[in-house]
């Protein structure tokens, strides 16, 4: 039986660099997409030749419609079918402003690359889905949405990321819905306090809220803590839920007294 096809989001690095590799050892074959930073993709590449497994990188600005358009058309003209969607891709606010003086670029190329573009991807992909269910090419194809605690927790200074991650959150309920009769399942990971580059400007803050009991489980979260749940999802361990939100945040999400 031939590999099953990945496509992953925002791979060059941190959550989405995980989850390229632990997809490659989990023996799918991966094709990714990064905006600028080559350094780290060629870095990430560096790490699947040593699982000895090939890894197809796409420059794309997730944005734009034509990049979408190509990433997919290449995806498709290599190999046929999508059986996995990732929606990792993301992006803070480039400084953290008060909510009261953030300015609409900001706003608008938060929303463009953490919300707009994983919707039109989305839909563009679903459509590829279908499609390769309906030829018998693809079986239960997923989709799963890397979101964020910043969808329900407020964070007044950097509004534009909580609002695009509360979006991420429908975009995962409308898909699950609407493409539940093809058999494709959509799922939404929630991280909480993951130890990458996003966080490392309020590292020592952060290190100090969980010293002091943020977490019921005391440490910060790792990429591979996101990855291992993207293969569990892959791999079809929920094959009787949809639109389901899988928190990954340590017991960030509990209410306690």
């Amino acid at each position: 039986m031939p590999k099953k096809v990945a496509l992953v989001t925002g791979g060059s690095r941190g959550i989405g660099r995980a989850i390229v590799l632990g997809l490659l050892q989990a023996d799918w074959y991966v094709v990714t997409s990064y905006h600028q930073d080559e350094k780290a993709m060629q870095h990430t590449k560096q790490f699947a030749a040593e699982l000895a497994s090939q890894l197809l990188s796409i420059r794309t600005d997730l944005s734009r419609k034509e990049d979408r358009e190509g990433l997919v058309a290449q995806v498709l003209a290599e190999h046929e079918k999508i059986d996995l969607l990732v929606n990792n891709a993301g992006m803070a606010p480039r400084q953290r402003i008060d909510l009261l003086e953030m300015q609409e670029p900001s706003y608008d190329e938060v929303m463009d690359t953490n919300l707009k573009g994983p919707f039109f991807l989305t839909q563009q992909v679903a459509k590829a889905m279908q499609e390769a269910v309906h030829l018998g090419k693809s079986i239960s194809p997923i989709i799963i949405n890397i979101g964020s605690l910043s969808a329900y927790t407020s964070s007044t200074t950097r509004g534009e990321y909580c609002l695009s991650k509360a979006g991420m959150s429908m975009l995962t309920q409308l898909f699950a819905d609407r493409l539940a009769e093809a058999g494709i399942l959509v799922y939404e990971l929630r991280p909480g306090i993951i130890d990458t580059d996003m966080t490392a400007p309020v590292h020592d803050r952060y290190e100090r809220m969980i010293e002091a009991g943020l977490l019921p489980l005391k440490r910060w979260g790792k990429p591979e803590d996101v990855a291992r749940a993207v293969v569990a999802l892959a791999d079809g361990v929920l094959p009787y839920s949809t639109g389901e939100v899988i928190n990954i945040d340590g017991g960030f999400h509990l209410r306690r007294l």
